[in-house]
Parts: C-alpha cells; structure tokens; sequence
C-alpha cells in the first residue's frame, strides 16, 4: 500500500497542496473518490518547506510543535494532526482501537516530497491509543510508537496517548524571576538524587503472580517482584517536596521520568523522549510536582540520556526497518546508539531539551553517559574492532559536535539553566564554552573524587595513611573543572554494597565514618550530590522495586540519628558562603596541613569572598582521640567551634570540645598563629573567627627577693633542735620496723 491510495469508505484521507511557507494550505479532503470539501486554512500545524529544510540541517527546534500528534480543528471539525518523520518506507498510516489497529486503514501523506508523513483524522479525543504502522521498503509492516508522543500507555503497554499539554496553569512565576536573577555558581548546590518508583511506595507485599512453590521473585531473580505500589506524581509533590526541603537539599535530581518499558533499566533505556512515564500518572501531575518543588523553593534536575536508547521494536530501534535514529549498537550495553552525523537526528534531540524546559520548567539536565558519547571506542577492548575518526584520534567529532551545539542553544535560549555532564575520564575543557574549545557544560561529575574517597573510607584504620593521597589528590584538579561531588545511585547498587557497610569497625565506627564522611563532602570545594537512602544509612543496597527502609529512623535511633545529623550538615552548608562562594575558584581553598597521614588528619581553610565568613577545618578519620591537638590558623583571633559532627545529638561519643579556641603566637603548619584544640575521633570541627585573640601570654616569673640573714646565735639553735628532731624521728622508724 502506498501513501497515495485510499482508506476505506468511512474513513478520510487527507492531501496536502502547500502554497507559501507561512503555512497557508489547501486541504483536500477525500471519500472514496469523491471529493467533499476544498478550503483554505491558516493551521499553526501545518509544516513548511522552511520547517523541512531546518530539519535537514539539524536546526528544527521546535519540531515537537508540529511532529507527534495535536489537537486540531479541520474544515470546522475536531480531531488530531499526526505527523512523522520515515524515510525510505512505502507508506505510513496511524493505527488504534478506532480502527481495530488495521494498517492502512488511516493513512498519512508526504509532506512536500520529503520524509515526513502528515495527516488529519476527526472525532479522536485525547486518551485514545495509537501507533504508526509503517510499510518498509521489503514490505514488511512495523508497528511503533510515536517518537513524538508527549503520552504513551501504561507499560508494560506499549502504544502512544493522545494527549495535550496547553491546559497546565503554572504558579511558579516567582521561582523562575529569581533563577533568571542568580548566578547558580555562586549559590549552595545540595542535590538529593531520587528514584521516583522506589523512594517510598504503598505498602510493602509482593506485586505480580507467585511462583509454583507459591513464593515471589526475590532480590536475586533476574525479575524480582516489585513491592508496594507506585507513589503517584501527586504522592510525591505532597511527600517528597517538603521532605527535601526540610532536609535542607536546594535541589532534586530526578532518574530518568520519560517512558521505559523495564523497570530494571531505572529508566536509561528509553522508548519515549517526549513522555513522562505513565508509571506516576499524567504529565500534567508531573507538572504539578515541579511546581510544587518551586513553590517550596527546590529546583528540579532531570537525568537525560542523548547516548542511547533501548532496543524494543515499539521504539526508535530500527525504526523503519533500518538503522534511522541509530548507527550502531553499544557493546556493552545493548542499547542503540544515535546517529549524531544525521541532522534530522540531531534536531530530534535538541528540541527534545528544550520541550522539557520549556514545557515542564525543569532547571538543569544532567546529560548521561557523556564518555560513551564522546569515544568512538568506548567499552571496545580488542584493538582489531577499534575506529578513528579522520583525525587518526578516537573521538566521536559528530556526538562532541553535537554536545557542544545542545549546550550552546541551551545557554542562549535559557541561560539560567544548569547543564551538568556524567563524565568519567579525563577529556578536557568540559565545562568550558565551546568558544574556548570547551563542551560547553556548566558542571561536571566528579567520578575521581568519588571513587578515590570511598576507596580511602573502606579502608580498614590500620592501612588508611597509606592510603592518605586518596584523600588529597582531588586538591590536584579540583579547579580545571567545575565539579559536582557524586556519592550516587551506582555506588549502592550491583554489588558495591551500600555506603555504611563499607564502613570499617563496630557499628558505632560504621555510622561515624558515614558522618565523617558526609562531612568532608560537604566541606570539599564543589557541588554536592546525594543518593536516597545513604541519609539515614541504609544497610542494604538500593533495590529499584521497593521503598527505601523508612522504618530504620523509627526504630533505631542511630539510623535516626544519621538523618539528624545530615539534616543539620546540610543546614550549615546553606547558611556558609565560605562553602559554596568560592567552589569553583582556587582562591576558596587552602590547605593547613594535607601532609598528616600518620594521624589521618587533614586541616584546611574555606574561603568566602568576605574574610570574616572563612572556616578552618579539621577532619580526623581515625578512631584516636586527642586532648590537645595544635593548628596553624590563617589568622590571629578567637576561633569559635561552630560544627562539631561529634556531637552526642547525632550520635556522637560526645568528647570534650573547647567552644572558644584563642589562638596564639606559636607558629605552625607554616602559619603565624595557631590554636590548640582537642580532637575527637571519626570527626569533623569547623571553627570560625568571631573576633580579636583572647589569648594573655603567661607573666613571666617575678624574681625571688632577697632574704635578710638570721642572727649566728639563732639559727644554730634552730639548726640544733632540727637535728635532734630527724634523729627522734629516724629512731621510732626503726623501731616501727623492727616490732
């Protein structure tokens, strides 16, 4: 069946003649030959050879305005605009439950002769389902989802909604003003990272069938049985909004929301780009969520993955019988990887960004997989499979080329908006303007960091100051880039074991490592970013299908404990500028003494761009304890204890602290000054300068004065009686001794 030929008697097809690029057209609309009507309208749908042409070069941003389906009134009747974009097919038609899902039945025309398909069916309302069913040039018929789709249904479904999103009425006017008017880089960036399907859900018995035996899929079954139900979007704006906030994060990174048909994926392997999932409910109580988030004055981060998508075959995946959306397949992952050479593809993406800014608010995209993106060679082992590019160098030039006009467009078109890179190697310049030969990102995961420090904290105590330059090398680099600190989903998943059991020691050392070292993150130039979960010390790793364990803060007061403490670290990042002012800037940072890895102690100086706001900071991760501990201070002056991570509050030992440190003319650790303090062990102390030193050097001794001398006559009597006294004594001791 070709595009030209007719649908069946009771059903219209329609012919696009365009006239002029202001999308004025004549529509002809057919029934069984016969023609009905021929008007003229004005339709902001209609696609023009301009629209066509940007396509082809890669520059079509608002293609999600006329692709996909919309709401659309023809000849004075209601219905839906489909449109597609398949090259190389012999014919495309809309299928659904209106027409029994029978290919052909409502078929779409070419637009202009290009590789995009349009069409107009009446009397459809938003809800109904529906898929292309594409004829591909070897005649088979391909059923797929509509890449355009803002809906699809509920998985394991697999078709696209009909769905509009124009009827959403925001109240977040105030949050955007004051986005617009701030510097992000100047602010506190606290990040709580968030799985929406596992943060909390109803209840806890086992979904789906059971086994023969009678038992369900448990945590070692490739499909284990999921636990509960979902938390609606609207669950989540009443629950999880104010608990972020009064926690203390300034933002929630959200894991992927747009359409996957496995669970297991965490939402990485993507079928519909343009489609919040319909696991939590409509887009439109998606959007009620960020707005609730902005209201409470939390920002949303949205996890974007422009490096590949899943292979199911209702997806993009060979989406006209051939590779269209990809070039090739993953090696490791299995998943499709875009075409970043082909414009179209291109434009597909970039307009995908800008739909979720635009449309649902969303106030920063962190990119996944950057790494993968950027090396042709990525996850090859064997040297005989490895591809250059023209450069003889393994750089994908089409996928950076591509980063870097994504970033672009999005710093023009919205420039208060953050874009944060998951890049793992060291490719330089990533947060630097592609005008500087940059990729143009705003922030970027620090994967070294990370990995380095949680090496360093499940180091047994014995070993760790052999291991004290894990802890300091990020100083090395801490400022080429600007950094987000990641203590993330993938490190509490697939065997690493959750962050408190790598914890070495007793329970009681466990839970003060997790202190510490929640505390050296935060006081470690650099965003931060935190996994559910890790804030009350779960034990068990993240599991995808169940609630994180709430209970633990209910009936255990050091998981309670732990939340306090993170509540309370967080709070006091938020009122330091010291600690985010200057996070990007060498001039934020100073070290007193990086060298003590007999103690595995480390002191440094957080500077603000007010003096009187800097921090002199001291961690010890090791159990000893100290009653006197000297630092060198970067100035003279009473230093307040203003943190103190062990305290008995957060389940601390509680060792006595001094409140009010005066520091004193002794010079150390190459500074000046320096206070004297006692340290307790597996913590952290911030002191501040809160005025002029208190310190009063001792007054030296007074000379003894010189005693008048004792007549001869007197002071031998003296002496006299003070012999016969010792010998008396001296007499009865030996008697004592001898009885």
């Amino acid at each position: 069946m070709s595009g030209n030929e007719l649908g069946s008697a009771t059903l219209k097809k329609v012919i696009f003649s365009w006239k002029t690029p202001t999308f004025d057209g004549l529509i002809t609309v057919s029934k069984q030959n016969e023609t009905l009507a021929t008007t003229t309208v004005e339709s902001s749908l209609a696609i023009s050879k301009d629209d066509i042409y940007l396509f082809g070069q890669g520059t079509w941003l608002g293609c999600a305005e006329k692709l996909g389906s919309h709401p659309d009134i023809e000849d004075g009747t209601r219905g839906w605009s489909f449109a597609v974009w398949a090259p190389a097919v012999r014919s495309v038609s809309v299928v659904g439950d209106f027409n029994a899902w029978t290919p052909g039945a409502h078929p779409l025309a070419r637009v202009h002769q290009s590789d995009i398909w349009q069409g107009f069916i009446s009397g459809l309302k938003a809800g109904e389902l529906y898929k292309y069913a594409l004829e591909t040039d070897s005649g088979e018929v391909l059923f797929k989802a509509d890449p355009m789709a803002v809906a699809d249904e509920l998985p394991p479904g697999t078709a696209s909604k009909l769905w509009s999103l124009d009827d959403y009425k925001w109240n977040d006017k105030l949050w955007l003003e004051q986005r617009r008017a701030s510097n992000h880089m100047k602010q506190p960036l606290n990040i709580y990272e968030v799985h929406l399907g596992s943060w909390n859900r109803h209840g806890d018995e086992p979904q789906g069938e059971p086994r023969e035996d009678g038992t369900y899929p448990g945590p070692g079954d490739p499909f284990p049985a999921q636990r509960g139900t979902y938390y609606s979007y609207l669950d989540l704006a009443q629950e999880l909004v104010p608990y972020a906030k009064d926690m203390g994060y300034t933002h929630i990174e959200i894991l992927p929301i747009t359409e996957h048909p496995f669970d297991g994926s965490w939402g990485y392997q993507t079928t519909g780009y343009y489609a919040t999932t319909a696991r939590f409910g409509t887009p439109q109580e998606f959007m009620q969520l960020v707005d609730t988030a902005h209201q409470a004055g939390i920002g949303i981060i949205m996890d974007w993955v422009p490096g590949g998508f899943c292979a199911d075959a209702h997806g993009l995946a060979t989406f006209n019988g051939h590779m269209l959306y990809e070039h090739e397949i993953h090696p490791n992952w299995g998943t499709h990887k875009f075409d970043f050479s082909r414009p179209e593809v291109v434009s597909f993406l970039t307009a995908n960004i800008l739909f979720w800014l635009e449309n649902f608010h969303i106030d920063g995209i962190r990119m996944d997989g950057v790494s993968s993106m950027l090396y042709l060679n990525f996850g090859i082992d064997n040297e005989s499979d490895k591809k250059f590019n023209a450069l003889g160098t393994e750089e994908d030039l089409d996928a950076s080329a591509f980063i870097r006009s994504v970033n672009t467009c999005v710093s023009e078109r919205m420039p208060d908006v953050m874009m944060i890179a998951e890049e793992s190697t060291a490719w330089p310049l990533v947060t630097y303007p592609p005008s500087e030969g940059g990729l143009g990102f705003h922030y970027k995961w620090d994967m070294g960091w990370m990995n380095d420090t949680l090496h360093y904290m499940q180091t047994d105590f014995p070993w760790r100051p052999g291991n004290h330059g894990l802890l300091t090398f990020s100083m090395m680099y801490a400022f080429n880039e600007n950094f987000v600190l990641p203590l993330s989903h993938d490190e509490v998943v697939n065997g690493k074991c959750s962050l408190i059991g790598r914890m070495p020691g007793d329970w009681w050392r466990q839970f003060a490592g997790m202190r510490t070292l929640a505390f050296y993150q935060i006081t470690h130039p650099g965003a931060k970013l935190n996994f559910m979960g890790n804030e009350i010390a779960q034990f068990i790793e993240w599991r995808y299908y169940e609630s994180i364990q709430w209970f633990l803060t209910h009936e255990y007061e050091t998981h309670r404990n732990q939340q306090q403490f993170v509540k309370a670290l967080n709070a006091f990042y938020l009122e330091q500028p010291a600690l985010f002012e200057r996070s990007y800037t060498p001039d934020g940072f100073e070290w007193i003494d990086a060298d003590n890895a007999d103690q595995s102690i480390v002191t440094f100086v957080r500077h603000g761009d007010d003096p009187k706001d800097d921090l002199l900071i001291l961690i010890n991760f090791d159990p000893a304890s100290y009653e006197r501990f000297r630092i060198g201070a970067p100035r003279e002056g009473d230093w307040k204890l203003v943190f103190n991570s062990d305290d008995a509050r957060y389940g601390g030992s509680d060792y006595p602290v001094r409140e009010l440190v005066p520091s004193e003319p002794v010079a150390w650790n190459g500074q000046e000054n320096s206070i004297e303090t006692p340290v307790p062990g597996l913590a952290g102390l911030v002191f501040r300068r809160v005025g002029p030193s208190s310190y009063v050097p001792p007054k030296p001794p007074k000379p003894a004065a010189a005693k008048r001398s004792k007549t001869p006559a007197k002071a031998s009597a003296k002496a006299s009686v003070k012999t016969k006294k010792k010998k008396s004594q001296r007499s009865s001791a030996r008697k004592g001794e001898n009885a």
